[in-house]
């Protein structure tokens, strides 16, 4: 089956150890090289090429996604129906918000399993992967029931009762909610590989489940006259393709047993996972909040479901740049807690790691985080034009036409918030980044509820950027005031 297919075609990297040396990966900078002599700026130099190397496949795994949102946004328009578009949207957008509220599991898991790998304790990284994944599977459990249960509550928080959009959302969701176990191993898989500095594999994962997804698209939304709801068995097949591929390369590379699983764990090895995640877990309540207020105000804006059509629009000309800035976040919470950590060469003496060398690190990335952001955002503004086609409804495209403008101007600030908010979940610092956030969703709300008013869409996007503004200061108090790694805090530590 297309489980079997995808793990054979892994098979050959079974052999490779599960743990990795780092030293020689992640961790070359001697910590007789002083922060101040190796520059914060790209020189394609050893540094440069082995984030790259990590880099790399995250930014390609992340790309998948939104290609593949993408695609469904594609054949969902060619319905012709705005309506059908803006109860697709509002459904995906209830779905994703409440899998992201609990989903808290994944970073912790792989600041968890980078920390394991770096200390190359193989029973370490078990512990964590599979108490993730039993935590996981009751929160999927409650997930799912919730959604099924009371559909109309759920969606109430981004459609109007009687919105004509819910003919199209309930039965999108009502599937969609079948995908919330498969979904949450995937994303635990993909973290533990993460956190061995395995990039490759859960790309791989990635794009053969999406091919799945893009394939079907077409066949059950237009052959078998399915409409919306084939576009929602698309998806679930696809991540139950993904979820079963993860599950069976962890158990065949020894990252997970089937004896932690089903073993009750104690306090001690829950507690960093519950501990960690209890923090998280207030960052994704307000982040959620936030885009689920954005939802909506954009689905209030009008009855006839544009201003929602011409918001997914907006959101397809972000993702463009965004999945690139989004996968050097999750990149900097896996190699920031690798080089926190200081290690010896067994054969030479020679130290490696350490917060001088995590403090170079972090400067190199937080600066291509900027000029990424750049060069990004202005490569949307050039492509506009072109993305504006996958919409055949000219009014659509009129009002996404400002809104885009705006994702666009943001990627310069995205690239060090995103950044800087994965180097706070690398350090350990779930509190500060949920505060941080909180801080940030109580000034996007305000703006959320005056913006729009007078502009419309536009005043949405707006509060975007209030909200990200908000953001990009938590960002700048932790690198230079109370993160670990800030110069007043690696003095006193000195």
């Amino acid at each position: 089956d297309s489980e079997h297919v995808v793990i054979d075609a892994l098979s050959k990297d079974d052999e490779k150890p599960v743990l990795q040396n780092t030293s020689t990966k992640t961790t070359q900078t001697s910590t007789a090289n002083k922060e101040e002599d190796i520059s914060m700026w790209p020189q394609f130099d050893d540094l440069d090429k082995r984030m790259m190397k990590i880099a790399l496949p995250c930014i390609a795994n992340f790309a998948i996604n939104p290609l593949i949102g993408a695609v469904d946004l594609f054949w969902v328009n060619r319905m012709g129906n705005a309506l059908a578009v803006a109860g697709q949207a509002a459904a995906n957008q209830v779905f994703s918000s409440a899998f992201w509220i609990v989903s808290v599991l994944p970073s912790v898991t792989a600041t968890l399993v980078s920390k394991a790998n770096a200390k190359g304790d193989e029973g370490e990284v078990q512990d964590a992967v599979s108490q993730a994944l039993v935590a996981g599977f009751y929160v999927s459990l409650v997930g799912s029931l919730l959604m099924l249960r009371y559909p109309d509550k759920v969606l109430s928080s981004v459609l109007k009762d009687g919105a004509p959009a819910l003919k199209y959302a309930k039965p999108y969701l009502f599937i969609r909610s079948f995908a919330f176990l498969p979904s949450l191993i995937s994303i635990i898989g993909f973290s533990a590989f993460r956190g061995t500095l395995d990039t490759k594999t859960p790309l791989k994962i990635s794009l053969f489940s999406n091919m799945c997804n893009a394939v079907l698209d077409p066949i059950l939304m237009f052959t078998m006259a399915m409409g919306v709801p084939g576009a929602a068995l698309a998806t679930l097949f696809a991540e139950v393709v993904s979820a079963g591929s993860f599950l069976a390369l962890l158990l065949k590379r020894r990252m997970i047993r089937w004896s932690k699983i089903f073993r009750l764990p104690s306090w001690t090895a829950l507690k960093p996972l519950l501990k960690g995640g209890a923090a998280l877990q207030l960052r994704n309540v307000a982040l959620n909040l936030t885009f689920l207020a954005v939802a909506r105000v954009t689905q209030s804006l009008d009855d006839n479901g544009v201003a929602a059509a011409a918001h997914a629009l907006a959101i397809q000309v972000f993702q463009l740049g965004g999945v690139v800035l989004l996968a050097l976040s999750t990149v900097a919470q896996t190699v920031v807690p690798n080089e926190m950590i200081e290690r010896v060469d067994p054969v030479t003496g020679e130290k490696s790691g350490g917060k001088s060398a995590a403090k170079s690190l972090v400067n190199r990335l937080m600066s291509w985080g900027f000029i990424l952001g750049i060069v990004l955002g202005s490569l949307q503004l050039v492509l506009l034009p072109a993305l504006q086609k996958s919409s055949p409804l000219e009014e659509v495209r009129q009002a996404a036409v400002i809104p885009s403008i705006l994702a666009s101007v943001y990627q310069i600030m995205n690239g060090l918030v995103f950044i800087g908010e994965g180097v706070m979940v690398g350090c350990g610092n779930f509190m500060q980044l949920s505060l941080s956030t909180v801080v940030a969703t109580c000034a996007a709300l305000l703006s959320l509820n005056t913006l729009p008013k007078l502009y419309g869409l536009t005043g949405v996007w707006m509060s975007f950027g209030v909200f990200n503004i908000f953001r990009l200061a938590g960002v700048w108090l932790h690198q230079t005031r109370l993160g670990p790694l800030a110069k007043v805090n690696m003095k006193q530590t000195a």
